[in-house]
């Protein structure tokens, strides 16, 4: 990538381009390459990372110090896998932090000014989908999953967890599809579901989407699922577990509204917003 004055970004083991505003002086020892970061800060390229541990300590503690002098704050380092080594060295040496961790890197963050840190937290949340599929015979799309939890044995409609940039109405409908095999097109989103400090003490939020079948025959996922078939409304909603939970007999009641035209949820509709030029669904009421 080019930047003004020539030259590139990143160099592998550059010494003088950090940013196009921040310039290292020729007689500056090596410093780590980076480029500008929200919050006024820098973001470390991986691959000027040193493979030497003292290597790495003196190009950190090089850059740091001609970061502050520039009146930077938040530093960004992601580590590679294969560089797991500096990890450690970050953390207990120089008191850089944890922010989050992907299969493939470790995010570290240092915050330089001596005043409270103003970077944004790790991840908080998981983000879950549930599809209610209902037919023309009011029968609703069922599973029973193989879990021990406390919804263990109870007839449901098909949940499970967005996969990363994916699309809240296509997880539903990849959900379903996955765990019975039946084909749907979303209609509506009804409700949503917050509740914290649950899986590793995060967030979660379920959106609950209303599908309409394409297909009515069932091929469960025998890894997840014990068993799925489309079950009478009545007999699904009258299950003992239903009638003394308060939350999943209004989340029922709202899905079986939609599906008789009492209830307007939320439309997906793909608009782009000026904000950051991303195209996206935006699901609102009309």
């Amino acid at each position: 990538m080019p930047r003004r004055g020539g030259g590139n970004l990143f160099k592998k083991r550059g010494i003088n381009v950090l940013s196009p505003e921040i310039t290292a002086p020729s007689f500056a020892p090596e410093f780590l390459n980076a480029r500008e970061g929200k919050y006024n800060g820098v973001i470390i390229d991986p691959e000027s990372l040193p493979s030497s541990a003292n290597a790495f300590v003196s190009a950190l503690r090089a850059s740091l110090s001609y970061w502050k002098s520039k009146a930077k704050k938040g530093v960004w380092m992601k580590i590679l896998s294969e560089q797991a080594d500096l990890v450690p060295i970050a953390i207990q040496v120089e008191g850089f932090s944890y922010h989050h961790a992907e299969p493939e890197y470790v995010m570290l963050t240092y915050w330089i000014p001596d005043e409270p840190c103003l970077l944004p937290g790790s991840p908080s949340h998981q983000i879950g989908v549930g599809g209610f599929v209902i037919n023309d015979k009011r029968e609703v799309l069922v599973v029973r999953e193989k879990c021990p939890c406390s919804c263990s044995g109870v007839w449901k409609f098909p949940t499970g967890y967005i996969n990363k940039s994916e699309d809240i109405y296509s997880a539903a409908i990849r959900e379903v599809k996955e765990e019975t095999g039946v084909d749907t097109i979303f209609q509506e989103m009804v409700a949503f579901r917050h509740v914290h400090l649950v899986a590793f003490e995060n967030s979660d939020i379920l959106f609950v989407c209303v599908l309409k079948p394409l297909s009515s025959e069932i091929t469960i996922d025998e890894k997840e699922i014990q068993a799925a078939k489309w079950m009478p409304l009545d007999e699904f909603v009258g299950q003992p577990f239903y009638l003394d939970d308060h939350m999943s007999k209004k989340v029922i009641d709202v899905c079986v509204k939609a599906y008789e035209d009492r209830y307007s949820g939320f439309v997906a509709r793909h608009l782009t917003s000026k904000l950051d030029g991303k195209s996206s669904y935006l699901y609102y009421s009309d």
